[in-house]
C-alpha cells in the first residue's frame, strides 16, 4: 500500500493573541485563518456586553460557535447561549446584541463578505478576509507584535 501524504497541520494558538480592535467600540477579534483568493477567514470574535452588530447580509455562508456570553438576535428575539451553534446561509440578513454581564466569544467561518444595511436596504459599508488581513497586519506592525493567524 502507497503512503498517503499530508499536508502539514498549522497550529494557531489564540492564547497568545491579543484581542484586536475591530474600529467599532466593544468589538474585537483574534484571527485564526484568511482564506485564499479573499473567499472568506475564521475567528474568534469578541464583544462586550451590549455591543450591537447593526443590520447586515452575508455573501456566503457563516458558521458561528457561541464559546461563551450570550447574544440575542434582535429580529427573532431568541438568545444564543453557550455551546450554541449557528447557521447562516448565504444572502441571511440579521442584526444581534450582545447581552448579559459578560462579554460574548464566538467562533466564526464567514465565507464571502459581510455587507452593512442601511434602513432602505442599501449597502452603506462592506467587509472581506481582505480588509481582516489588512487590519491584523496593521495591528502587529504598531504593536510589533508577532502575526500568529495563518493565511491558506
Amino acid at each position: 500500500m502507497t503512503p498517503v501524504a499530508l499536508a502539514a497541520s498549522h497550529p494557531v494558538h489564540p492564547d497568545r493573541m491579543p484581542w484586536i480592535p475591530m474600529g467599532r467600540p466593544g468589538m474585537s477579534f483574534k484571527p485564526l485563518r484568511f482564506f485564499r483568493d479573499d473567499s472568506g477567514w475564521t475567528y474568534l470574535f469578541r464583544l462586550e456586553p451590549g455591543t450591537v452588530i447593526p443590520l447586515h447580509r452575508h455573501t456566503g455562508e457563516v458558521h458561528g460557535f457561541n464559546v461563551s456570553g450570550s447574544r440575542k438576535l434582535l429580529d427573532t428575539g431568541e438568545v444564543i447561549g453557550p455551546g450554541t451553534y449557528v447557521y447562516e446561509p448565504t444572502g441571511n440578513v440579521d442584526t444581534w446584541m450582545a447581552v448579559g454581564d459578560e462579554p460574548t466569544v464566538l467562533l466564526i467561518t464567514v465565507r464571502g463578505a459581510i455587507e452593512y444595511l442601511g434602513k432602505d436596504g442599501e449597502v452603506t459599508g462592506r467587509v472581506t478576509s481582505g480588509d481582516r488581513l489588512k487590519t491584523y497586519q496593521r495591528w502587529c506592525e504598531e504593536h510589533g507584535a508577532a502575526f500568529l493567524a495563518t493565511v491558506e
